[in-house]
């Protein structure tokens, strides 16, 4: 083996010159019933984590697609969620100071109110409510899904373990997928 690899190699080790270039890749797939399924995955070996995916796909009774094959089917979003029991301020004036600070949505659930903003205002309209004294349970661009599937007992069980499979996979940064939990 030649000196200059084996340096190399402990170098590596060391941490010396380590300028690995990060990069990130969305892959895009089925799941069960054809539940579609988008990954987004951060990586310095992109045949690993390609292989790695295809692998839990597979395992998991899903398929691998090509890009843009289950694009179609989400939004891209800014979502913010705010737990009912951390604000004293109503439903009304929380919609209405969130419309004031540029969101395009506001939904109220059980123990949540969800507020939603084009991707370009989010994080404009995240350091408005900040500044009005809001805590956030979450705050994040996220794909959202134009329409839901529902899956059957045997169903949900192949998607959790394809979800458990993907989640498990250091490269692995976010998972959004179409299945009505």
């Amino acid at each position: 083996m030649p000196n200059d690899t084996i340096n190399n190699a402990i170098k590596k080790a060391a941490g010396e010159g380590n300028n690995e270039n990060y990069e990130e890749i969305t892959y895009e797939g089925y799941g069960p019933n054809g539940v579609a399924i988008i990954v987004n995955a951060t990586t310095d070996n992109r045949n690993r984590t390609a292989a790695d995916i295809r692998h839990a796909f597979d395992k998991s009774g899903g398929s691998l697609g090509t890009s843009g094959c289950v694009s179609y089917m989400f939004n891209r979003k800014g979502i913010i969620i705010i737990e009912q029991s951390s604000t004293n301020i109503s439903e009304d004036e929380l919609m209405m100071l969130a419309l004031d600070c540029g969101a395009d949505d506001f939904e109220a659930g059980e123990d949540y109110y969800e507020i939603s903003t084009a991707p370009e205002s989010f994080s404009e309209v995240r350091e408005k409510l900040e500044g009005n004294g809001l805590q956030f349970v979450e705050a994040d661009i996220q794909m959202v899904p134009t329409s839901y599937i529902k899956l059957d007992e045997h169903g949900a069980e192949i998607m959790e373990r394809l979800i458990e499979r993907l989640d498990e996979l250091d490269d692995v940064a976010e998972i959004f997928h179409n299945w009505e939990e």
